[in-house]
C-alpha cells in the first residue's frame, strides 16, 4: 500500500513571495506522519497510554520547484531506514506536482521515546515495530 495525500496550499501557508514557505514543508511532514500513525492503530491515545511517542534527530527538506496557492501537491512518505528492532527510522516524502515532477523532498530521522523516563524506548513497544514495519519502503531489499 502506497501512503499518500492530497494537500491543500492555504494562503497562511505562503511566504511574502507567494511560494510556500520553508517551514510549511516540515508542518505538512509532521502532520502526515501522525495521520499514518493513526491510520496504522498507533494512535495518539495509545502512545499516551503506553508512554512512549516519535521524536526526531534530523529533519531536513531539499527545494526543487516552487509550489504557490492553488497548485495540486500530492505528498508522499516511505520508510528509507529501520532498525531490526524498529527502535531507529528515516522517513522520506515527497511533495510532487500534477505534472508528477517532485518540488521537495523531506527526510526525517527518527526513534521512539520513553515519555516517563524521558530516555529512548528500549525496548521498542511492539505496536510501533508493526506500525513502522507496514509502511512501504523506498528499497524493501535495501533495509
Amino acid at each position: 500500500m502506497d501512503y499518500e495525500k492530497k494537500i491543500n496550499i492555504r494562503w497562511s501557508d505562503l511566504d511574502p513571495n507567494f511560494h510556500l514557505r520553508h517551514s510549511a514543508y516540515y508542518d505538512f511532514g509532521a502532520q502526515f506522519r501522525i495521520e499514518l500513525l493513526h491510520e496504522l492503530g498507533l494512535t495518539i491515545q495509545v502512545m499516551k497510554k503506553e508512554h512512549f511517542g516519535p521524536i526526531l534527530f534530523r529533519e531536513e527538506c531539499t527545494f526543487r520547484r516552487e509550489i504557490g496557492h492553488g497548485d495540486e501537491i500530492i505528498l508522499t512518505a516511505k520508510i528509507t531506514k529501520l532498525s531490526k528492532d524498529g527502535s531507529r527510522w528515516s522517513i522520506s516524502h515527497d511533495f510532487i506536482n500534477s505534472a508528477g515532477l517532485v518540488c521537495a523532498q523531506l527526510n526525517v530521522d527518527g526513534a521512539w521515546m520513553d515519555t516517563i523516563l524521558r530516555k529512548l524506548a528500549n525496548p521498542t513497544p511492539q505496536i510501533a515495530i508493526d506500525v513502522m514495519n507496514a509502511l512501504p519502503k523506498e528499497d524493501p531489499h535495501a533495509l
